[in-house]
């Protein structure tokens, strides 16, 4: 079985991840980790959460443990539990508990989707305790000032049954992500798919067009991974167009109107 280091040397980033910043978001995130204090962010899908918090792990220099929450997840899944290995029962750590022993950062993402009595484990990490009680093994692990805390949701389309309770979010300092403007995102798609400047901007045009579908029944436009994605796809060889209906189109809605309203803006910029 690996140990503890070698499943930790997985988690770490030790070349520099592109992230181009919005606005003051790694100064407050320093502040927040400084005062230890916990980090919310929020905002839509494909909107470069995930990549800032991988931004501030290799900043940082801590491994970054990432937890991709949905409604099976469990309080054993973040904390542990007993493994049959052989004749004998042996306590197998979960991402979190792992994350506060090692000093390393724990990314809840999309936490919102985790069962309530799931995210209630957090709450004494997330306030000035700082502690970890594992009931099982009967301990109380205090975490280093090396651990971090951070989860992440969207709140467009969120439910009244899928929100944080505010007794969960008024314990985290708030960062609101949005997609970047447009000479920025330009700048992303470019770096990220390794295409042209003029090719990029009819990207982002598109996806600003598709943002605006909004009122038209669409929950989510184009997130910048979907403009990136359908740029990787033309450097394969497949034609714009296709690339943007199957990168695009396609994975926004299965509505026939919809994709009629969004196969004719793409037709109208390529």
């Amino acid at each position: 079985m690996d140990t503890t280091e070698e499943k930790l040397a997985e988690h770490r980033i030790t070349q520099e991840p592109f992230y181009l910043p919005q606005g003051d978001e790694i100064d407050i995130a320093l502040a927040a980790r400084n005062n230890n204090l916990p980090l919310l962010l929020k905002g839509p899908t494909g909107c470069g959460k995930t990549r800032f918090m991988q931004y501030l792990a290799w900043k940082l220099q801590r491994p970054l443990i990432t937890v991709s929450c949905h409604d099976d997840l469990s309080t054993s899944d973040l904390i542990g539990r007993f493994l049959i290995q052989g004749t004998e029962a042996v306590w197998v750590d979960g991402p979190l508990t792992m994350a506060v022993k090692a000093g390393a950062i724990c990314y809840l993402d999309e936490i919102v989707e985790a069962r309530k009595d799931t995210t209630v484990v957090i709450h004494p990490l997330a306030d000035d305790r700082r502690e970890l009680p594992i009931e099982k093994l009967g301990v109380l692990y205090s975490a280093p000032d090396d651990f971090m805390l951070a989860v992440s949701y969207n709140p467009g389309y969120q439910s009244v049954l899928k929100d944080l309770k505010p007794s969960t979010r008024q314990r985290f300092v708030s960062l609101a992500f949005d997609y970047p403007e447009e000479n920025l995102e330009t700048r992303i798609v470019m770096q990220e798919a390794g295409v042209e400047e003029s090719f990029a901007r009819q990207l982002v045009q598109l996806g600003h067009m598709t943002r605006g579908l909004k009122e038209s029944g669409l929950p989510e436009g184009a997130s910048t991974r979907l403009l990136i994605q359908a740029a990787l796809l033309t450097g394969t060889g497949i034609d714009k167009t296709v690339a943007c209906k199957a990168g695009i189109a396609e994975s926004l809605t299965d509505d026939p109107e919809l994709l009629t309203a969004l196969n004719e803006m793409i037709l109208s910029i390529f």
